[in-house]
């Protein structure tokens, strides 16, 4: 029986590397002392092997072997593509 892979959804900040996108993820915490929600930022390396993930596009990503340094994550699925319009906001 497989180990289910741990799976993330976020939004693409960067697709300026070949076959790399940056997924940013983002996550509330609540803060240990004061209990005020915290939002958190991660950014991951992502493999896209064809080069479908543009700025700003909503992507689902799963965890795999490592493929470089940095890169352990690949995308599973776009699941909404940006408009192209203004700035990505995270």
């Amino acid at each position: 029986m497989e180990a289910q892979r741990k799976t993330k959804i976020g939004r693409v900040v960067s697709d300026k590397m070949p076959k790399t996108v940056v997924v940013a993820v983002e996550s509330m915490r609540q803060h240990s002392l004061y209990r005020k929600p915290v939002k958190r930022t991660k950014r991951f390396k992502v493999h896209d092997e064809e080069n479908a993930c543009h700025m700003g596009d909503l992507v689902r990503i799963v965890e795999t072997r490592p493929l470089s340094k940095e890169k352990s994550w690949r995308v599973e699925a776009i699941l909404e593509k940006s408009t192209g319009i203004g700035e990505v906001q995270v």
